[in-house]
C-alpha cells in the first residue's frame, strides 16, 4: 500500500512541479522524509498524508484516493445537493442565482454540466436546446445552433480550451475534461490584438435580431468539505456593452 501511495504522492508533486526538498520545506518535512514516503520506505499517517495534500493542493476527491493507497479510510464524501445538511448550501446557491437577475448565471460541476440556472440563463439557453444536466463543453463541440448562435465561436472555444487545461492540471488530470480538450481543439483560433489584450474577452451571442455581448465570473465555496460541493461553481454573467444592459433590463422586466 505504501508504494502505491508514494507512486502518487510523486505524480502529485510533479504535476505541482516541487522538488522533494520544496516540498519538505513546505510542509515542514525533512526532504529525506518525503523520499522515504515515495519509495515505500516510510508509511505515512493520517496527518502526514492529509498535510501534504494541503500543501500540494490536491482536490478532495484525490485525498480519498491518496488516502485509500495509504491504507487509510477516506476523509470526504460526497453528499447530494437533495440531502437534509445540504439545505442551506442548496439555499445559497439558489439565492446567488436569482439575485443576479436580469442577468445570466448558472451552476455547473466540475465537467461543465449545468447543475442550476436562474431564470435569464434559462431563457437564454433554451433558445439554443440547453437546459439543466447538459454539458457545455458537448454544446460548444456538437451543438450546432448554440455554435451558430456564438458569433465569435473561435475566441470562445480557445478561451474554453485554456480553462479546460488549467482545470485539469489543478485535478492532476480528469478523463472527461482531456476529451473535451481534444475534441475543441481544432477550433481554437490564435487570438491576436494589434496593441493589448483586453480587459475582458466577452461572449456574442446573437438572439433573434439581437447581438448580447457577456462575460463571466466565477464563484466557489472557499472552504467546503464535501467533493461534490468542492467542485461545484457559479458563473455569472455581466453585461460587455450598454446596449446589452439594457436588452437585459427589459428582457427581465427590471428597472
Amino acid at each position: 500500500m505504501s508504494v502505491e501511495f508514494g507512486t502518487a504522492l510523486k505524480t502529485w508533486r510533479n504535476q505541482r512541479r516541487m522538488s522533494q526538498l520544496d516540498l519538505g520545506l513546505t510542509a515542514d518535512v525533512s526532504s529525506r522524509h518525503i523520499s522515504f514516503l515515495e519509495t515505500g520506505r516510510a508509511r505515512p499517517s493520517r496527518d502526514m498524508v492529509l498535510r501534504l495534500c494541503d500543501y500540494l493542493e490536491v482536490p478532495l476527491a484525490a485525498r480519498n484516493q491518496l488516502l485509500t493507497a495509504a491504507g487509510l479510510a477516506p476523509a470526504y464524501v460526497e453528499r447530494q445537493m437533495s440531502d437534509a445538511d445540504m439545505v442551506q448550501v442548496t439555499q445559497a446557491v439558489d439565492w446567488m442565482l436569482d439575485r443576479h437577475a436580469p442577468y445570466p448565471a448558472f451552476a455547473l460541476d466540475r465537467h461543465w454540466v449545468i447543475k442550476n440556472l436562474n431564470g435569464p440563463a434559462a431563457m437564454l439557453f433554451q433558445t439554443v436546446g440547453i437546459g439543466i444536466g447538459d454539458s457545455l463543453v458537448d454544446a460548444l463541440a456538437s451543438n450546432t445552433i448554440f455554435r451558430a448562435a456564438i458569433e465569435n465561436l473561435d475566441e470562445v472555444i480557445t478561451y474554453a480550451v485554456t480553462r479546460l487545461r488549467t482545470e485539469i492540471a489543478h485535478l492532476g488530470g480528469d478523463a472527461v475534461l482531456e476529451a473535451g480538450v481534444e475534441t475543441l481543439q481544432p477550433g481554437a483560433g490564435s487570438l491576436s490584438w494589434a496593441n493589448e489584450f483586453p480587459s475582458v474577452v466577452p461572449t456574442r451571442y446573437r438572439v433573434n435580431d439581437m447581438t448580447l455581448s457577456l462575460f463571466s465570473t466565477l464563484s466557489q465555496f472557499g472552504t467546503a468539505e464535501d467533493i461534490a460541493l468542492s467542485e461545484l461553481r457559479i458563473e455569472m454573467l455581466f453585461p460587455a456593452d450598454e446596449l446589452t444592459r439594457q436588452m437585459l433590463v427589459a428582457l427581465g422586466g427590471a428597472d
